[in-house]
């Protein structure tokens, strides 16, 4: 049987009002991007596997984007997932472009490569382009990161800061913002804390200097940590232990995006009784045949039982969103789309978040 919601509006369509059906109950995504996020050059977007953060760091880009302005947008996991959303080959580890944005603006990516950044650093900070070449040959590299694990972090985000200041040849920004799809929100703690790796990693030289840089950058108003969860309990968990960690440790919390938000359609009134199974069925079969609607009793059953169950689905969802209220950080809901995420879905996003002030 096809899902409640939809079977709601096949009712709606045939009947204007039925006893526990009404098309005032719709709620709509909605929220307001906040005034830290506003001032941000450097967006990170976390979250629970799962939750659709791929998707909606790459939103966020094409949003931001917009009225000209120009953001890159990085991968950091060599999952390839930011090529499949804008459906176009395996990203490289340089910039580019894959969309493009209102008045002149546009997306670039970069599939963020360790071996490739490692490399780019020996040779900028200690001219060693031709021995990082070598060593590369040996497998020094996979060694060097496995044995200091920290350093691939480190790596990594010098790469982002680096992508961040660059300018062209007159001197100018690049990118107007840069966009990173992050680790998962059990990781992005300690990637961010690059103090830390740091710290264990040199005490002098360019590395420590380039890494003093990064934390400047990464703890400053330039930039903002948002999180992206779904209204289930164990991913708003997660964001709840990650906005708490990320505060610990000084960042700055951006928004949280709750992610796949469906309007409902159950007044709020009454879903509770509904999901008890207090539904007056004689009420609702007169209605629906005074609208010339014809059921038969199996499908009427069935249609009792999908939207009970549909009712205690939205029970927990209150549930998980009473939890949520409960971080310190702005919301902005994002609708759920269709099971495979394309460009067209990306600009549908983009505009969502433009609406919450993006």
């Amino acid at each position: 049987m096809a899902q409640p919601y939809r079977l709601v509006l096949a009712l709606n369509s045939v009947v204007d009002k039925v006893s526990v059906v009404t098309t005032d109950a719709l709620t709509v995504p909605g929220g307001v991007w906040p005034e830290q996020a506003r001032n941000a050059r450097l967006h990170f977007v976390s979250g629970k596997g799962g939750t659709g953060k791929t998707t909606v760091a790459a939103a966020l880009a094409i949003a931001l984007a917009s009225e000209g302005k120009k953001v890159l947008l990085v991968e950091v996991e060599g999952r390839q997932g930011i090529a499949q959303r804008f459906d176009v080959p395996p990203l490289p580890p340089t910039d580019h472009q894959v969309a493009t944005a209102e008045d002149g603006g546009g997306v670039w990516a970069l599939a963020l490569d360790i071996e490739h950044a490692l490399l780019e650093y020996l040779d900028m900070f200690y001219n060693l382009g031709f021995a990082g070449r070598a060593i590369k040959k040996v497998g020094a590299i996979d060694f060097v990161t496995t044995v200091a694990p920290g350093l691939r972090d480190v790596v990594i985000t010098g790469k982002i800061k680096e992508r961040v200041i660059a300018t062209d040849k007159q001197g100018r920004l690049l990118y107007d913002a840069v966009v990173v799809d992050s680790p998962p929100t059990g990781r992005i703690g300690n990637f961010l804390d690059v103090t830390a790796a740091m710290r264990d990693l040199a005490k002098t030289g360019p590395i420590r200097n380039q890494s003093e840089g990064v934390v400047t950058l990464l703890h400053s108003a330039q930039t903002a940590v948002h999180l992206c969860t779904l209204l289930e309990a164990m991913p708003i968990q997660e964001t709840i232990e990650a906005v708490d960690e990320l505060v610990g440790k000084d960042l700055n919390i951006g928004a949280v995006f709750v992610n796949r938000v469906r309007p409902h359609h159950l007044p709020d009134d009454q879903f509770d009784e509904i999901a008890e199974g207090q539904v007056d069925s004689t009420a609702l079969r007169a209605e629906l045949e005074a609208a010339g609607l014809t059921v038969t009793d199996e499908d009427f059953a069935g249609l009792l039982t999908e939207t009970i169950d549909y009712a205690v689905r939205l029970q927990a969802q209150q549930v998980a969103r009473a939890d949520l209220d409960e971080v310190p950080a702005p919301q902005i809901e994002l609708p759920e789309l269709d099971e495979h995420v394309d460009l067209g879905a990306l600009y549908q996003l983009a505009r969502t978040m433009k609406e919450a002030g993006v």
